[in-house]
């Protein structure tokens, strides 16, 4: 998991969970998470998601998280999802048949910090969400999608 992405979703998520004074603290952190990076690359990947220095600590500026991807995501799930149903770290989305690998690979490209990992079969996509979340508050915001987007 050495990619830029997914360095820069754990990057969002280091931001939202604490308050990171220095890139050095980003580094840090990221090697604790396995990345072995440079402060010349957090700095890289903190312009490329708009991350801002405000007062004494880091904060992701007032732009969209996911950029067109959770918009894509939206449609996709106003399209294909017929059910949500949560049960504790799980989320089940139930879709016609053929089209639960469509929503998977959507929500994987939306990469929200919280989403652990899905797994697609014909009809149905378990999302597994991290400790940090809940399967009702992911639910729940899938099923805003529409709303918020």
């Amino acid at each position: 998991m050495s990619t830029s992405p997914a360095r820069r979703r754990i990057i969002r998520s280091l931001l939202a969970e604490h308050e990171i004074r220095s890139q050095n603290d980003i580094v840090a952190l990221l090697a604790e998470k396995g990345f072995k990076v440079t402060q010349a690359t957090v700095s890289r990947d903190l312009a490329s998601i708009g991350a801002t220095k405000e007062g004494d600590r880091y904060v992701i500026a007032n732009q969209p998280e996911h950029d067109g991807a959770e918009l894509e995501l939206a449609g996709i799930v106003d399209a294909f999802v017929t059910s949500v149903e949560p049960s504790h770290n799980l989320v089940v989305l139930k879709t016609p048949p053929g089209a639960a690998q469509v929503v998977a690979a959507a929500l994987d490209k939306v990469g929200y910090s919280d989403m652990a990992g899905c797994v697609a079969g014909d009809d149905t996509v378990i999302v597994v969400v991290s400790e940090h979340g809940s399967g009702k508050e992911f639910a729940d915001r899938l099923q805003n999608l529409g709303a918020n987007t």
